[in-house]
């Protein structure tokens, strides 16, 4: 079946040649596909001090920026999170290469910040595109462990995101270092997508009936059925806060590290803004178990994110340091569990639905609160903003610990 054929329905041409990979190499492929592109999406988090410099943008321009990707990685999960279901998922991974590679020749070349938000923003629709696709993907792979089509999931996605700032810190001591590492990415992403493309796929496993194929592509309200109800909502909230403490480390965190370390390497702030992120991917490997870990983590990660603020206020690299390291520690065990557990209760001709429509929710937490926070740093400063934000969010996962202990205990 050609990617054409895959993305008009139409059935698959008899005896096409292509790469009838085996479950691993599948594997492997989707998670590449959403790691690499969630690296382009954060491979500006160490660059946008010198994008400041070069464009004259203030701070509430670059959460503007950044909010601009998580607008239409929203708006994509909404309007397309089911595609994958109709026209296949090796089809929508390959759309979403294509408009991650257009996302990131804009952003590289932008000289205005109306350009960095379109690139920005084609950044999302790519990362909307993958994500719900890869982690059907992942879990169609792997039916009989779903638990593990989890990890790999989050593992993919929350390491793509931590390794971003970590890439694009050392990217940035090339030669043009607004440019470059988006020059380095767009081959990744090439190389990438040729054995996609030459991928043997497999049949969609909701092919449209009848002749108005385009019809099941139209947008459609949410649903979740009354079992996943209670997890779906556990889910959505936990992932709304963690994405909420990753918007901050992804946006303006670098600022406030510089000030907390007092250096301005950008390979160590961008170490420093993936840190979170990769103690979040590193935790998918932990075989935690026990009916309370889910408070336990999100107790750990309030009382983590309140530290990382106290940082600067007693100029601590350590603290800020270690701090990071448990928030995300606590964060990936606690949404690994509930994310898991929605994963597991909802019907496989769905998931892709209902498991994009969880990430508008959580990806929701990198735009509405990181604009509040520009706000706030335009209004009192750097500092005390990101002290009121970190107070904020650490009550707020107090507050969901309590709510799991209840439901541990119930």
């Amino acid at each position: 079946m050609t990617v054409l054929s895959e993305l008009r329905m139409r059935p698959a041409t008899a005896g096409r040649w292509g790469w009838d990979a085996s479950t691993t190499a599948r594997l492997v492929l989707a998670g590449v596909v959403i790691f690499s592109l969630l690296v382009g999406a954060n491979l500006a988090t160490p660059l946008y001090p010198l994008l400041q410099a070069r464009l004259g943008l203030s701070s509430l321009d670059v959460t503007v920026a950044f909010s601009s990707y998580v607008v239409a990685l929203v708006a994509v999960l909404i309007l397309a999170g089911h595609w994958s279901d109709h026209i296949g998922r090796r089809a929508a991974l390959v759309l979403a290469v294509l408009v991650g590679l257009a996302g990131g020749a804009i952003f590289a070349a932008a000289d205005s910040l109306l350009m960095l938000s379109a690139g920005r923003a084609l950044q999302g629709v790519a990362v909307g595109l993958a994500t719900g696709a890869s982690s059907a993907a992942l879990r169609e792979l792997l039916p009989h462990r779903p638990d593990w089509a989890s990890r790999f999931t989050l593992l993919s996605s929350a390491g793509g995101v931590a390794a971003g700032p970590v890439i694009g810190g050392l990217l940035s001591l090339l030669p043009d270092p607004t440019r470059t590492p988006y020059y380095v990415h767009s081959g990744v992403l090439l190389a990438a997508l040729v054995p996609l493309w030459l991928l043997k796929a497999r049949p969609a496993i909701a092919p449209a009936p009848g002749k108005p194929a385009f019809k099941v592509l139209a947008p459609r309200r949410p649903a979740v059925s009354r079992s996943a109800r209670g997890a779906f909502w556990m889910a959505s909230a936990v992932g709304f806060l963690s994405f909420a403490v990753f918007g901050f480390c992804l946006s303006l965190a670098p600022g406030y590290f510089a000030s907390v370390v007092h250096a301005d390497s950008r390979p160590l702030i961008g170490l420093l803004a993936g840190v979170t992120l990769g103690a979040s991917a590193l935790s998918q490997l932990l075989g935690t178990r026990g009916k309370y870990q889910v408070p336990v983590a999100l107790a750990v990660l309030g009382v983590s994110v309140v530290l990382v603020g106290a940082a600067a206020m007693w100029s601590s690299p350590a603290l800020l340091v270690v701090a990071s390291i448990t928030a995300g520690a606590g964060q990936g065990v606690a949404f690994r569990q509930v994310f898991n557990e929605v994963a597991g209760k909802v019907e496989a001709a769905r998931h892709a639905q209902v498991i994009s429509t969880v990430y508008v929710i959580t990806y929701l937490g990198s735009a509405v609160p990181v604009m509040g926070l520009g706000l706030a740093v335009a209004a009192v400063g750097l500092q005390p903003a990101v002290v009121g934000f970190t107070v904020l969010c650490g009550m707020a996962a107090l507050a969901l610990a309590g709510v799991a202990l209840r439901a541990a205990r119930a």
